[in-house]
């Protein structure tokens, strides 16, 4: 479980790489064109490292865009720096969010006629009625 520093400085360079990319400032073509969604930065206990997660919006490549952002790092690394008070900048390793792909595979499994089928709610069942059929001695009766 990260502790509430992890959380906090995650968070700030999660808001200050946002506002960076936002910016368009970044001297690479797929990442002046590509629109790129920074949806959480889990920094290490030391705060020496951190992973960024991105979601690149649109029919692009992740992997392409993952690897621009990589050849860029330094420049992201100093920009960050100016708007971040941190003692040690952390190292920054992109990776591609695949929390949203697990979500539609959830939602997919979810709609399916088979899992449907369990989740609705079944007939109201009546009361059990006792069998009135009548017996051999009664019927010479």
């Amino acid at each position: 479980m990260p502790s509430q520093r992890q959380l906090r400085v995650g968070e700030l360079l999660r808001a200050a790489l946002s506002e960076i990319l936002t910016r368009r400032d970044v001297r690479d073509p797929i990442l002046q064109t590509t629109i790129i969604t920074v949806s959480e930065v889990r920094a290490s206990p030391d705060l020496r490292n951190a992973n960024v997660f991105i979601v690149p919006l649109g029919d692009v490549d992740q992997k392409a865009v993952i690897e621009a952002l990589n050849r860029v790092k330094k420049y992201l690394k100093g920009e960050i720096a100016k708007s971040v008070n941190l003692k040690f900048m952390p190292e920054l390793t992109f990776r591609a969010d695949t929390t949203f792909d697990y979500a539609q595979s959830v939602d997919a499994m979810l709609a399916s006629p088979r899992v449907a089928r369990d989740l609705a709610p079944s007939e109201p069942t009546r009361p059990h009625e006792p069998d009135i059929t009548p017996t051999e001695d009664e019927d010479r009766d």
